[in-house]
């Protein structure tokens, strides 16, 4: 089964660049679509961009032209290139991950598998 851990997060000043990573340490899977998802303070998870299993690529709009997806999908890694970083982006950033296609990537009861979470600090 796949498992995901995140690492690569921080507390960073506003402007400043991270470079978040999710790994597959379970099995591994070349049609595993996955993305990252965050949750603020208060508020409820929401996608941020995410990756289906044909390369199909989705951001949420408050991120586009800030942060940049990657995946490799022999590997079932993902990463989460973050540049321009403001406060609002202060959450903590989960993988996920679902075999198959997506057909609402932003839409979280779409992933069954989640890593623990990595925390970002934008100050």
């Amino acid at each position: 089964h796949v498992q995901l851990v995140e690492s690569g997060g921080g507390s960073v000043q506003t402007g400043a660049s991270l470079n978040l990573s999710c790994v597959n340490s379970g099995t591994t899977y070349i049609y595993l679509s996955m993305a990252w998802f965050r949750q603020r303070p208060g508020k409820e998870r929401e996608g941020v961009a995410a990756v289906a299993s044909d390369g199909t690529i989705d951001y949420a709009d408050s991120v586009k032209g800030r942060f940049t997806v990657s995946k490799d999908s022999a590997k079932n890694h993902l990463h989460l290139q973050m540049n321009n970083l403001k406060p609002e982006d202060t959450a903590m950033y989960y993988c996920a991950g679902r075999r198959g296609m997506l057909f609402t990537p932003f839409v979280s009861s779409e992933y069954n598998s989640w890593g623990q979470g990595t925390q970002v600090t934008v100050s």
